[in-house]
């Protein structure tokens, strides 16, 4: 079961769900830019997801589309220009949304596993 976790990538994953991790890491982390939200997500997942180059990006216009997050331009900790990002007011009440949505899901898909025992 292990290996199978540790090679689950974004495409293995349902859609949208991306979409609500990266809030959640927003929400819980503040202003990240996208390198870090990716490895913060990673880390968090124990290395179970691994996000290809250029996965989290499009999830990121995709969100500050939806007015979810915002982005400012600044200096990485390497002194690097990078664009930050950060949860809005209207982000935050989608996150509570999608949780409680998610938490029906995983607990449906729990009594129904344990049913299958």
């Amino acid at each position: 079961m292990i290996g199978f976790l540790q090679s689950l990538y974004m495409t293995d994953i349902p859609l949208g769900t991306l979409d609500v991790m990266v809030l959640q890491c927003l929400h819980s982390m503040g202003r990240l830019h996208g390198y870090g939200i990716a490895r913060r997500l990673e880390q968090v997942s124990e290395e179970a997801l691994k996000l290809k180059q250029g996965t989290i990006y499009p999830a990121l216009v995709r969100l500050q589309e939806r007015g979810w997050i915002t982005a400012e331009w600044g200096l990485s900790e390497n002194n690097r220009k990078a664009k930050f990002y950060s949860i809005t007011r209207t982000g935050r009440k989608q996150l509570a949304v999608e949780t409680a949505q998610w938490n029906v899901l995983a607990g449906t898909m729990a009594r129904l596993l344990k049913g299958s025992e």
